[in-house]
């Protein structure tokens, strides 16, 4: 079959001369190699925060340059860098946008099936507190295995202690010691640890705190399950940790443990 001709694109604004973009003076290069999989990240970081992955780069080391960020923020980032978290499934497939489309997820048929509970999505820190007598007692954050230790059959994730005085804690501990534990019975509860400093902090908390799923994590009746209905539901969906603010998303709760997800920023901005 003879190979169709491509028709002529769009004219330079000067014939014969390439576009360039100018940097302006005094900047300079910086080039770091990524895997496919890090890219993947950041083209979706960049995709949610409408930006190029370029300015979402030039966004962080501006911050930081600012004092807007700081570095004692991104020292445990950069030290856990090689370590694959396991997340929560979301319940449908991506198109390369990164955005949902209308096509459930096989792991997550059961919630399809009208199982698991729904209850409030919060983007925080996943957090452990021991509570004894009214008291706290211990503080741990979430762990979860890296990429060899998947391989060697170790597929949970454990809570490892903090430390005082680590700087990559430092948020951690200050919303358990702004969380009041005098009522809670003794035990361990899985906490999300929120505010000012901690994921962007989007409930616009004016406090750090711990958030106890085993207490306050109130279950959402008549929530929808199919993809237009969910995407309607959270288009409208009122935080009830933070009146006022959106609710993130959702999180469906199996009771043999399995969680699934969807988040109202997963949906296409348009029809």
């Amino acid at each position: 079959m003879e190979e169709q001709k491509r028709g002529p694109g769009r004219p330079r604004k000067v014939a014969g001369q390439v576009a360039r973009w100018v940097p302006p003076e005094g900047w300079s290069r910086l080039v770091a190699w990524v895997s496919p999989e890090e890219k993947l990240a950041l083209k979706r970081v960049a995709v949610e925060a409408g930006v190029s992955v370029a300015d979402l780069v030039r966004s962080l080391a501006g911050g930081l340059a600012a004092g807007v960020v700081a570095p004692e923020e991104l020292i445990d980032q950069v030290r856990r860098g090689t370590t694959v978290m396991e997340k929560i499934p979301t319940l449908f497939e991506r198109d390369g946008d990164f955005r949902v489309v209308d096509r459930p997820r096989a792991e997550c048929a059961w919630v399809f099936a009208g199982e698991g509970a729904p209850t409030e999505k919060v983007d925080g820190t996943n957090v452990r507190l021991t509570v004894r007598s009214g008291r706290l007692v211990r503080v741990e954050k979430r762990r979860n295995p890296s990429a060899a230790q998947k391989k060697l059959g170790i597929v949970d994730g454990w809570y490892a202690d903090t430390a005082e005085g680590a700087a990559e804690d430092r948020w951690i501990l200050a919303a358990a010691d702004g969380t009041d534990v005098t009522g809670w019975p003794d035990g361990e509860h899985p906490c999300e640890a929120l505010g000012p400093r901690i994921q962007g902090n989007p409930l616009k908390l004016a406090e750090h705190l711990c958030l106890p799923f085993d207490r306050e994590a109130p279950v959402y009746e008549g929530v929808p399950r199919s993809y237009q209905g969910l995407r309607e539901y959270l288009a409208g969906l009122e935080s009830r940790f933070a009146p006022g603010a959106p609710a993130e998303g959702i999180v469906f709760h199996h009771p043999d443990g399995r969680r699934a997800k969807i988040k109202r920023k997963d949906f296409p901005k348009s029809a």
